[in-house]
Order: C-alpha cells, then structure tokens, then sequence
C-alpha cells in the first residue's frame, strides 16, 4: 500500500511541477482540522511528508489559523502547538483577522503564485480548493497522508493552456523574466520615478525667467532714481554759484 501511495504522490507531483512550476522545497499550509487529524494518528508530519513527497518541505500556517485555533479552547490545545511550530506566512488580514478556512483561501488567490499545497480536513474548505486551478490538495486518510489527484477544473486549465486559449501563470512568469533578461520591459521603480517627475512643479527655467525680469524692473527704477537726485544735485548747485556772482 505505501509503494503505490508513493507512486501515485509522484505522479502527482509531476503533473503539478510540469504545469505549474511547482518546486521544493514544498509550501504546505496547514489549518486546524489538518493538525488535529495528524496528532489523532500520531503522524510525524516533519518526517513522513518529505518522505511521502521525496523532496524537501516546509510546513506553514498563517496568523488568522493560530487565533482560530486559540479561540476554540483547550479541545484544539495539541493541535495549536503543532501549528505554532510551523512558519507563519503574511496573510492580508493584519489589522482583522478572518476564519482560517478564508484565510488560506486568499492565500492561494490569482493562480497560487507561490505554489503552496493545501492541507485540510475540512471538507467545504477542500471543495473551494478544488475550484482553484494549480493547487495541490493533502490530507489524511486512516492515519496515512494522501495527496490528492489534480481536480477536474485544474485538469480542464491545463487543456486550455495546452491548446492555447490560456496562458498559466508560470509562463507568465517565464515570459516576464525572459522580456526583464533582454532589457524589453522597464523595472516598475524606473517608471514610478519618471511620473514622480511628471507631477512635479512648474518648469524651473520659467521661475527663472520672472526673477529675471523682476531684477530688471527693480535695477532700472534704482537708476531713474540715481539720475533724478543727480540732476537735482546739479541745478542747486549752478543757483548758489549764481547767488555768490550777485552779491559780489
């Protein structure tokens, strides 16, 4: 039984990794029930899922699933200690945390661009995933883990790529890096500075100009001025010196 579980996960893991780009070290987020299943069956989850995937993993949970699994009390307390021991990924709820099942479902959003594996028991959760193309869906089964088969809305995307009505994420990513490589797109930061820029002031070379014309409009009252006190200078000075020749 388990060498045909292992050659089912490897064919799995094939089809994942040549259609999605999915690589080790595996991602495998976990949530409660997935955790309280594993410490029911006495599964050493650090152990037999490398063995179980032949490659490295890496088992993650998110915040929203650690105040879950707090919040139900002291029925959960073995399997909260499992997920405090996994690394916790950012989730978008920072300031409001959600259900765990919402949770990771958001981590997966827009093609699972970071190829995690789903692992769950729960069975609306697991039912969600399965209309999500590109995820890798775990659980556990009379105390044994299984990964399940690729879903038939995955299996229908990766038609559609074939025949090229779509493009799967992974390409898109390929193709970006390919266009970077080759100096054909632009780093986002270069064109965020440019319209900085853009919506910059006024033109620095007009500001200039109006100084300038206002220091020549102050430099030639300055001069009328000069002149007017010289020739008044003048005309005083011509008056007393024919005021001296009358009364000589």
């Amino acid at each position: 039984m388990k060498i045909t579980r292992q050659k089912h996960a490897k064919k799995h893991l094939g089809f994942f990794r040549n259609n999605f780009g999915v690589r080790e070290p595996y991602q495998i987020l976990l949530d409660g029930t997935f955790c309280q299943a594993a410490l029911r069956g006495r599964i050493q989850l650090r152990e037999q899922l490398p063995r179980y995937l032949m490659g490295e993993t890496q088992l993650c949970t998110t915040r929203c699933v650690l105040k879950e699994l707090e919040t139900l009390g002291k029925d959960l307390y073995g399997a909260k200690l499992i997920a405090q021991k996994c690394q916790v990924r950012n989730c978008p709820h920072f300031k409001n945390a959600v259900s765990g099942s919402e949770c990771l479902l958001s981590m997966v959003e827009e093609g699972n661009p970071h190829h995690y594996f789903m692992a769950t028991q729960d069975q609306n959760l697991s039912m969600k995933v399965k209309k999500k193309p590109g995820v890798p869906l775990m659980f556990i089964i009379q105390n044994t883990i299984v990964l399940d088969k690729p879903s038939p809305k995955t299996v229908a995307f990766v038609k559609a790529v074939e025949s090229g009505q779509l493009v799967s994420v992974h390409e898109k990513q390929s193709i970006k890096q390919l266009k970077e490589e080759q100096g054909l797109v632009k780093n986002p930061e270069q064109r965020r500075r440019k319209k900085h820029k853009k919506i910059s002031g006024p033109n620095p070379l007009s500001c200039l100009k109006k100084k300038k014309k206002a220091q020549d409009t102050k430099s030639s009252a300055s001069e009328k001025k000069r002149k007017r006190k010289r020739i008044r200078n003048r005309s005083t000075s011509k008056v007393l010196s024919e005021k001296q020749n009358d009364n000589e």
